[in-house]
């Protein structure tokens, strides 16, 4: 059983079939990374180690490899050092990739490396008046948040070209989001984007200034990018397993099995699927592989499906005090109250659910 990528999805299908048969994941880094505490591990580098989880506690019978995958075909995976794992099952779980802090730089898969990165950037932070960001999804509102429960008094200003705040969610949450925003002093503009970036590298600190694209100037000490997400298959590119989709993503069946195979899986971020690119839906994902490989391990015909859902669900946290939500409901979905958001995530960002994972509670 060979997993590639040790994300939200690829853990925990390790972890549920360690015991049930020969496991081996394959990641770069040195631990699982809960993205969803990365905003706050920068404004907080005291708390930052809660983000971080070794894989070395994860797997009682398994291994681990820290190493890229460079190529999967039906038998198995290439890796960037030369090895060759071969596989008689094949779960493929590189996630996405994101534009720091929301997600480590490229090059940082040490915990002491990531770590070092997150105290350097709140170094540069801690000392900027005007805060500057590119973005207002979900990772830009986060961090303005963050920034704001941490440093009250600093501006923060986010800029977007989109014309609404969250399209696409209830009216109502997203009014509470405005009036929360405002509430915070967060000053967001919409449908404004910049005729060039800022000359200052991204999350370092320097006066700048820059010009929207209807002529007004904008003066700031330091900015951040919250837009870029980019799915991570690379290393399926050269066809040795099935060609991509034009998004670049993975074509699979309705029990996630990339197409052609039924001893290879696809889950989270790369699957082919109308499902949000959220943690939430990667884990469903690794629900139903865990159950269709269990079932082929005992010889049995693997009857999990999975419903693809364009559904949108949201936790989003604006620091340890305030936040928006919605969540699936009876009839639909329906608007969380501030109080859930932080009960449910915003509390601890879910630590004490990946500490359990991972054998460190």
């Amino acid at each position: 059983m060979v997993i590639v990528g040790g994300g939200y999805g690829g853990s925990l299908v390790a972890k549920e079939l360690d015991l049930e048969a020969d496991v081996t994941l394959i990641d770069p880094r040195e631990a699982f990374v809960n993205a969803a505490a990365s905003l706050r591990a920068l404004t907080r580098p005291d708390w930052a180690h809660n983000a971080f989880f070794s894989f070395a506690t994860l797997l009682q019978r398994g291994r681990v490899i820290r190493d890229r995958a460079v190529s999967a075909d039906p038998k198995g995976v290439t890796l960037a050092s030369g090895e060759r794992v071969e596989a008689d099952y094949l779960v493929l779980a590189t996630g996405s990739g994101y534009t720091y802090p929301a997600k480590p730089r490229h090059a940082s898969t040490s915990i002491a490396q990531q770590l070092d990165d997150l105290r350097e950037t709140n170094r540069e932070l801690a000392g900027a008046d005007r805060v500057l960001i590119l973005g207002a999804g979900p990772v830009g509102l986060e961090l303005a948040g963050e920034i704001k429960d941490v440093w009250p008094d600093k501006y923060v200003l986010i800029l977007d070209k989109a014309d609404q705040l969250l399209p696409g969610f209830l009216p109502e949450v997203r009014s509470e989001l405005r009036h929360q925003l405002d509430e915070l002093g967060i000053d967001v503009r919409l449908g404004t984007g910049l005729t060039t970036l800022p000359a200052v590298g991204a999350g370092r600190a320097g006066s700048f200034e820059v010009t929207t694209d209807t002529g007004e100037r904008i003066v700031a000490d330091i900015w951040f990018q919250a837009f870029g997400v980019e799915i991570n298959t690379g290393y399926l590119a050269d066809g040795c397993l099935a060609p991509l989709t034009e998004q670049k993503a993975v074509p699979v069946t309705e029990r996630l099995n990339v197409q052609g195979y039924d001893h290879v899986y696809a889950i989270g971020d790369i699957a082919a699927l109308p499902d949000p690119k959220m943690a939430s839906y990667a884990m469903t994902h690794a629900g139903i592989v865990v159950r269709n490989i269990t079932a082929q391990l005992a010889g049995d015909q693997p009857e999990a499906v999975h419903t693809p859902t364009s559904e949108r669900r949201i936790l989003l946290p604006l620091g340890t005090r305030s936040g928006i939500g919605q969540l699936p409901a009876p009839d639909g979905v329906a608007a969380a109250t501030a109080q859930t958001v932080y009960q449910r995530k915003g509390a601890d960002l879910f630590t004490a659910r990946f500490a359990s994972r991972f054998g460190t509670t």
